[in-house]
């Protein structure tokens, strides 16, 4: 019987905990360490905050390797003596070569998009934001420049309307899992693809969202800010400054066009209306933009309906 597979798992968030998980559980390969973020702090008390990685390599006795640079000798030394056969990367950060060429079969990566559409640190987010149908998972061999690694394999994930950044998260989280697997099992028998990414169309990047990622801006349509909202919700969100000057966030919200709108409509982008009672909506240039789901600074977040019972209309007076 072959020697199960010597595996170094990298990654942060709570995104790469069903990967790790999927990894543990099959007989094919041994986790022998865990790489991950240090501890933050976090919350009100600033507590320092153990990464959901972390937590879940704790739980089932996993070796866990916290540094603060990757390119530390002590703490290269200290990977290799791992003596991992492959590495398998999940939302990490960028490794220098000499730590993601340093096992045999060197380092793969499970990235959130059908690469080589969206590279970069915010996939999910941007594939949202472009009003995209369709996204998926890769997963490929790592080398210097990010996200260009030969592919191995590619699942489809379709995006429905209802899909935000938190229903498209949950969804690719387990399509990555599903994949990570059968793509170690595939290096194991030595049947996995490795194939060149083919640049033949426009390309979009992922890069970080910044705050300024989600300010609304009405000069565009009310079908590009629905997008724009759907993919920053429910973190970092979509906001805007209503005209006492106060930061209104949005959760949620749909197009509509200007002859289907009840109440006053206008051709300047910007203006704000409501009936007091069960609507709060922005002219667009093309459209209008009706809030669904919002939280003012201070406040918790709400339905329109339950926001307006305690909101004074006179804040939507210039």
């Amino acid at each position: 019987m072959l020697q199960p597979l010597r595996i170094v798992f990298m990654g942060t968030p709570e995104f790469a905990v069903p990967t790790l998980e999927s990894l543990l559980s099959w007989p094919g390969c041994v986790v022998v360490a865990v790489i991950t973020a240090p501890d933050k702090p976090a919350g009100r008390g600033r507590q320092l905050a153990e990464s959901a990685v972390k937590q879940a390599a704790q739980a089932h006795n996993v070796p866990v390797l916290q540094p603060t640079n990757l390119k530390d000798p002590e703490f290269q030394a200290a990977l290799k003596d791992f003596e991992a056969d492959l590495q398998v990367v999940v939302a990490f950060r960028m490794l220098p070569q000499a730590v993601w060429s340093m096992p045999p079969m060197g380092s793969i990566n499970i990235h959130a998009s059908l690469l080589p559409q969206y590279r970069g640190a915010a996939p999910i987010n941007w594939a949202l934001i472009h009003g995209e149908t369709q996204t998926g998972v890769t997963s490929f061999f790592l080398r210097h420049e990010i996200d260009t690694g030969d592919l191995i394999f590619q699942d489809v994930v379709p995006i429905t309307d209802e899909d935000d950044f938190g229903s498209l998260y949950e969804k690719l989280k387990i399509a990555g899992a599903a994949l990570a697997l059968r793509t170690v099992q595939a290096i194991a028998d030595g049947t996995a693809p490795s194939l060149p990414q083919i640049e033949n169309r426009e390309l979009r990047a992922a890069p970080k969202i910044q705050k300024e990622t989600g300010r609304l801006d009405f000069k565009q349509h009310a079908p590009q800010l629905v997008n724009l909202v759907r993919g920053l919700s429910p973190i970092p969100t979509a906001f805007a400054t209503l005209p006492d000057g106060r930061t209104l966030k949005v959760f949620r919200a749909q197009a509509l066009d200007d002859e289907d709108s009840t109440g006053p409509t206008t051709t300047y982008p910007g203006t704000w209306f409501s009936d007091g009672r069960t609507y709060l909506r922005v002219q667009t240039t093309n459209g209008l933009l009706d809030l669904l789901d919002v939280q003012l600074e201070g406040k918790k977040r709400m339905s329109i309906q339950e926001f307006l019972r305690g909101f004074n209309l006179s804040a939507l007076q210039k």
